[in-house]
C-alpha cells in the first residue's frame, strides 16, 4: 500500500514530471491524429481504385486481344467455381482525344475503353461515379434530356457547384446547333455584303467554316463578336462519321456514338471550388486510335459526350474514356468477318463476398498459360502505389514514436534526480523493512502512472482533434486566409479520418511501455542502495 501512496504523492508534488506527461500526451495525440488521417486517405484511395478495377483482371499480353470472350468466360467460371459473381469483357486501346475550345484544338492522350453497358455494372462500381442519376442506375450511351447533377454528388461536405451542367444533354446540343445556324447565317450575310463592296475572302471559306462548326467545332463564345476575317477558316482534320453513307445527320435530333470521358479531361476546378467545363454532354469530339491489324493503322471518328465519369482519382479521371464495346470492336476490326466472333483485351471479374482473391487468381493462372494471358488482382495492378502508402505510414509512425521516446529520456533523467534527492528517504524505508523489490516498485509504479496519465490525456486530445479536424481546418483557413486542404488538388472536400481501435491500443501500449522502461534503471539504482549508506547521504 505504501508504494501506491508514495507514487501518488510524487505525482502530485513533483511538477517537473508534468513536462514528461505533456510530452507523452502530445506524442500519443499526434500519432492518433496522423494514423486516423492516413487510414482515411488510404481507405478512400483503395475504394476509388477498386471502383474502376474489378476484383480480378484477366487480360491478354497483346494489344489485339484474344478471340471469343464468351468461351473464355465459360472456362473462367468452370475453373473458379462458385466464387464468380459477375464478369464483363472490355477492350482498351491508347487514343488521342480532340475537341475545340474557342476555335483552338485541344488534344488529350487517353485510354479508350470499350465496355458492355449491360454487364459492366456487375463487375465494378463504374455506375456510381457517373453524373446522371439514371446512368447511375443503368448506363446508357444515349444522350439524356438534361437532369445532370449540378453539384458534386460524391463530395462530402461543401461540394463544388457545377452550374454549367444545368442544361447539359439534349438542351445544350439543340442550343449549340441553333447558335451555329445563326452564326452561319451571319457569316453568309457578311459575305454577301462584302462581295457587293469588293473582292474579299471567298464565301466558300466562310461556308466551310460553318459546316465544320456543325460537325463539331465551336463558334465564338461571344455571339456579338465578329468572325475573324483576317485568317482563313481552319480545315477540319477529321472526317465526321455519318449514321448512313450519303446522308447528312441532323445534329439537333441525332447523335454520334456516345462516350463517357473522365471529368478531368473536360473540366478544371477554380480556386472557389466551381468546376469550369470545356465541353459538356451533348458536344461532339474526335478520337483517333489504332486498328487491331498488323501493322496497325490510325483511324478517326466523331463521338458525342453523353456523361462524365468522376472517381476523384486523377489517374483515371484525366485518362479514361468509355465507349460501347461493340462500336470499338467494329471500328478497330476486332470482329472476325467470316464467323462474327469478336476479340477483347481483357475480362473484368467480380468475386462473391468472402472469396479468396489470391486463391482464385492462382487457380486461373494454373488453367491459362502465362505466355498468353495475365491474371492479376486489383491490388496487384496497383501494388507499387499501395506499397508506397503502407511504407509512408510505417515511416511516419517510427518518426512520431520518437516524440514519445524523447519523453522517455525525460522520465529517465527526472527519476535519477528523484533517486538522488530521496536517498535518505529510501534508507529510512529500507531500515523499516521495505524490500529492494518494494523500493523498485515505487519508481516503476511512478513511471506507470506517468505513462497512463500522459497516454490517457493524449487519447482524449487525439480523438477530439480527429473528430473535429474539419472544423479546425475551417478555423485555420479563416484565420490565415489560405487554403489548408485545397480540394482542387486532393479532390476531397472533407479530410477523411478513420479511427481503428487496434491502432489506438498499440499506441497507448507503446507509450506506457516507454514510460515504464525509462523508470527501470532508476528503480534498480534505488533498490541497490544500502540502508546505512543511504542514511549517511548528505
Amino acid at each position: 500500500m505504501y508504494k501506491l501512496l508514495l507514487c501518488w504523492r510524487y505525482l502530485r508534488t513533483r511538477w517537473i514530471a508534468l513536462a514528461s506527461v505533456i510530452s507523452v500526451t502530445l506524442g500519443v495525440a499526434t500519432m492518433i491524429v496522423v494514423n486516423a488521417v492516413m487510414a482515411g486517405f488510404s481507405h478512400e484511395m483503395q475504394t476509388r481504385i477498386h471502383g474502376i478495377l474489378s476484383d480480378l483482371v484477366f487480360e491478354s499480353h497483346s494489344l489485339s486481344g484474344f478471340q471469343d470472350p464468351a468461351w473464355h468466360m465459360e472456362e473462367i467460371r468452370r475453373a473458379a467455381g462458385d466464387s464468380i459473381a459477375g464478369m464483363t469483357p472490355t477492350v482498351a486501346v491508347p487514343a488521342m482525344l480532340n475537341f475545340q475550345v474557342r476555335g483552338q484544338w485541344v488534344t488529350r492522350q487517353v485510354m479508350f475503353i470499350g465496355i458492355d453497358e449491360s454487364s459492366h455494372a456487375q463487375a465494378s462500381d463504374f455506375g456510381r461515379y457517373l453524373q446522371h442519376p439514371d446512368n447511375r442506375k443503368q448506363l446508357s450511351f444515349g444522350l439524356r434530356e438534361g437532369g445532370y447533377d449540378t453539384v458534386d454528388s460524391q463530395g462530402d461536405g461543401p461540394a463544388p457547384t457545377r452550374p454549367a451542367l444545368e442544361g447539359a444533354g439534349w438542351p445544350h446540343r439543340r442550343m449549340r446547333v441553333e447558335r451555329e445556324r445563326l452564326w452561319r447565317e451571319r457569316q453568309e450575310d457578311q459575305a454577301r455584303e462584302s462581295s457587293a463592296a469588293g473582292p474579299v475572302r471567298p464565301v466558300d471559306h466562310q461556308v466551310d467554316a460553318v459546316l465544320a462548326a456543325t460537325e463539331g467545332e465551336q463558334p465564338p463564345a461571344d455571339d456579338d463578336s465578329p468572325a475573324d476575317d483576317k485568317a482563313p477558316a481552319r480545315a477540319d482534320p477529321f472526317r465526321a462519321a455519318r449514321p448512313e453513307e450519303g446522308r447528312r445527320m441532323d445534329p439537333a435530333k441525332e447523335q454520334f456514338t456516345g462516350i463517357v470521358p473522365g471529368i478531368g479531361l473536360a473540366s478544371f476546378r477554380d480556386s472557389t471550388g466551381v468546376d469550369r467545363f470545356l465541353v459538356l454532354p451533348g458536344d461532339d469530339v474526335k478520337i483517333t486510335f489504332p486498328t487491331a491489324g498488323t501493322p496497325p493503322k490510325a483511324v478517326s471518328d466523331t463521338f458525342t459526350i453523353v456523361d462524365f465519369y468522376e472517381s476523384k482519382m486523377s489517374e483515371y479521371d484525366s485518362n479514361f474514356v468509355f465507349v460501347p464495346i461493340q462500336s470499338l470492336q467494329r471500328m478497330r476490326g476486332m470482329i472476325e468477318p467470316q464467323t462474327g466472333i469478336p476479340s477483347v483485351n481483357s475480362i473484368q471479374i467480380k468475386l462473391r463476398p468472402g472469396a479468396d482473391l489470391d486463391a482464385v487468381r492462382n487457380r486461373l493462372r494454373q488453367v491459362f498459360p502465362a505466355e498468353l494471358y495475365a491474371v492479376s488482382t486489383w491490388r496487384d495492378k496497383q501494388g507499387p502505389l499501395l506499397s508506397a502508402v503502407d511504407m509512408e505510414m510505417a515511416v511516419l509512425n517510427i518518426l512520431l514514436f520518437m516524440i514519445i521516446a524523447v519523453a522517455g529520456f525525460g522520465i529517465l533523467a527526472i527519476f535519477f534526480m528523484i533517486v538522488v534527492e530521496k536517498t535518505r528517504d529510501i534508507g529510512i524505508l529500507k531500515s523499516l523493512g521495505a524490500s529492494a523489490s518494494g523500493i523498485a516498485g515505487i519508481f516503476l509504479g511512478y513511471g506507470l502512472f506517468l505513462g497512463l496519465v500522459g497516454a490517457g490525456a493524449g487519447l482524449a486530445l487525439g480523438l477530439a482533434i480527429t473528430w473535429n479536424i474539419n472544423s479546425i481546418r475551417t478555423a485555420v483557413e479563416w484565420c490565415t486566409g489560405e487554403r489548408v486542404f485545397d480540394p482542387s488538388i486532393y479532390y476531397f472536400f472533407r479530410i477523411p479520418t478513420i479511427v481503428h481501435p487496434g491502432t489506438i491500443l498499440w499506441i497507448i501500449a507503446g507509450a506506457v511501455a516507454i514510460a515504464v522502461a525509462s523508470s527501470v534503471l532508476p528503480a534498480l539504482r534505488a533498490a541497490r542502495l544500502h540502508p546505512v549508506e543511504a542514511l549517511r547521504h548528505e
